[in-house]
């Protein structure tokens, strides 16, 4: 299958989730519910098998140190750059850092990376340095800047990984490689059945969410700048991706490994982008807007940059 055909399902899929979510066929909570479905279960088995099934040896540090590299510049840079050159708050500064640099690694990277990668061993990597890298950074900077006395909530950002599904599963299944431990088959085919419904059902969902572009009437006023939207979708859909080839040239990457950093590097900020400034207060228009936008061109920007890779 070549790289631009492994793009048309993923196309197809979003379609139906959109087209189905217009026509009312899931009902008013039908996106919602699917969403949360391939959160908490689909997605997460999907990434413990994908884990517990590599051998520790084979995590990939160059690729994963060139994904870094692209994540702390286009992240910093939205954090501390395109911020303050609009004017933004120091507790604000967090949310558009996210919105730069944070990529969707699991809703669209899933799908993405079975399509076009044929597996999803170094997007788990990915999740993981994520999850237990960059957001308690952002957790920290977001806590810090909402308490008066800028106190840091420990408690709240260790207890992360267990509150989260797919940082948990992803653990556990390091951890299963680690000790070598093997399933039973029955759960082994369970878990099988319900990985293999996190692709279909998260592009579906990503249809479905595209659908609902509007802000929440609850969602507080908040001015979003054109100008600034368009720095931030730059940023992720462009700056990042490019950084982390040049990255991964300098680190003498091969091919395979050059197109699985720059496709993972070029995914649309992710959901928890706004769930984030939701949560502590902040940016939660910016953030909705971002989401929206960078996932809708990202199906375009993604196949275009595969498409030269290979």
């Amino acid at each position: 299958m070549s790289l631009v055909s492994a793009f048309v399902p993923i196309w197809i899929l979003t379609a139906v989730g959109y087209a189905a979510c217009r026509w009312g066929l899931l009902g008013e909570a039908g996106a919602s519910v699917l969403g949360r479905f391939v959160f908490h279960l689909a997605m997460p088995a999907a990434l413990f098998l994908a884990l517990s099934r590599m051998p520790l040896s084979g995590f990939a540090g160059r690729p994963l140190l060139a994904f870094a590299v692209s994540t702390a510049v286009v992240l910093g840079f939205g954090w501390v750059g395109a911020s303050r050159l609009f004017g933004r708050a120091p507790g604000e500064r967090p949310i558009w850092g996210m919105a730069a640099g944070y990529v969707n690694s699991a809703n669209l990277g899933i799908p993405i990376a079975t399509q076009v990668l044929g597996d999803v061993s170094f997007l788990a990597e990915v999740v993981l340095l994520q999850a237990l890298v960059v957001t308690p950074v952002i957790l920290v900077a977001l806590d810090r800047h909402s308490d008066p006395a800028g106190r840091v909530r420990v408690r709240r950002i260790a207890s992360l990984p267990v509150r989260n599904p797919v940082i948990l599963a992803s653990l556990l299944g390091v951890a299963c490689s680690a000790a070598d431990l093997q399933l039973p088959s029955a759960a082994d085919a369970s878990l099988t059945l319900l990985a293999g419904a996190a692709v279909p059902a998260a592009l579906v969902a990503l249809g479905a969410s595209l659908h609902h572009t509007a802000p929440s009437r609850a969602e507080p006023a908040e001015p979003v700048g054109v100008a600034e939207l368009a720095v931030i979708t730059a940023l992720k859909l462009v700056a990042q991706p490019v950084i982390a080839y040049a990255a991964g040239l300098a680190l003498h990457l091969s091919a395979p490994q050059l197109l699985a950093v720059v496709v993972c590097a070029g995914l649309p900020t992710a959901q928890n982008t706004f769930i984030f400034g939701q949560e502590y207060g902040v940016g939660q228009a910016f953030a909705n807007r971002a989401v929206v936008v960078t996932t809708t061109l990202s199906l375009a920007t993604l196949a275009a940059a595969a498409t030269l890779l290979g």
